[in-house]
């Protein structure tokens, strides 16, 4: 099963990987960073078909995809 890890640090809350997700598994998470922003956080990891969308589109290079 594929895995995503989000760097929530780097993320600036964009929402280019939420968009770019063909399985909606990537959601803004109701915490925020220490810069202010709700960071993309994975979920409905069962969804996941590791893709890789959602590195591609990131600004910031916070998204890693593991399969």
């Amino acid at each position: 099963m594929p895995e995503i890890k989000i760097d929530k640090e780097k993320c600036k809350s964009c929402g280019l990987c939420i968009n770019a997700c063909p399985k909606h598994c990537i959601k803004f998470s109701n915490e925020v960073n220490s810069a202010g922003y709700h960071w993309a956080a994975f979920e409905n990891g069962k969804d996941c078909i590791g893709c890789g969308f959602c590195y591609r589109v990131c600004p910031d290079v916070c998204i890693e995809v593991y399969k």
